[in-house]
């Protein structure tokens, strides 16, 4: 048994578990105000699912910009998919939260930054979150604790998405 608190996976945990709540806001009421996110993730994610053409031109990491034009934006437990508009060409995605490595909304200058571990056998699976009713809140938190062991999320400067 371990004598310390591991902050690090439980802010990880956090920090997905809002990702997760905004999308899902977004995706049954829009895009409030003069909201908008950038999400950069992890193109070679074993669960990552973009065209063959954006794989190509994004074969590392890409940026998503949800803003003014998107649609089905759906947020499942342990991924979201969305459709984007790029040059005119509607592409379906889907990404694990698990594959993302920063999510910014420079309308609030809010950012989140995460480094790159994502392992099949401790997805997170932010239902576990959920499920108030057959688990007590110290069960969930050591629950998640130990599903958490992904990355580690910071706060990072937004300086690169200020409006000029």
């Amino acid at each position: 048994m371990d004598n310390t608190i591991d902050y690090e996976k439980i802010m990880q945990s956090a920090s997905l578990r809002a990702i997760h709540d905004v999308l899902s806001g977004v995706s049954k009421t829009g895009l409030p105000g003069n909201h908008h996110f950038y999400i950069t993730f992890d193109t070679n994610h074993p669960d990552a699912e973009i065209s063959k053409s954006l794989k190509e031109r994004y074969p590392d990491e890409m940026t998503i910009v949800i803003e003014n034009w998107y649609e089905n934006l759906i947020v499942e437990n342990l991924s979201f998919s969305i459709t984007l508009n790029f040059g005119n060409v509607p592409e379906i995605m889907k990404i694990p939260f698990d594959a993302i490595k920063s999510f910014v909304d420079p309308s609030v200058e809010f950012g989140l930054s995460f480094s790159n571990k994502f392992s099949k056998k401790s997805e997170l699976d932010i239902n576990d979150q959920l499920d108030h009713d057959t688990t007590s809140k110290e069960s969930q938190s050591d629950e998640i604790t130990k599903k958490a062991e992904r990355r580690s999320g910071e706060v990072v400067s937004l300086e690169s998405f200020r409006k000029t």
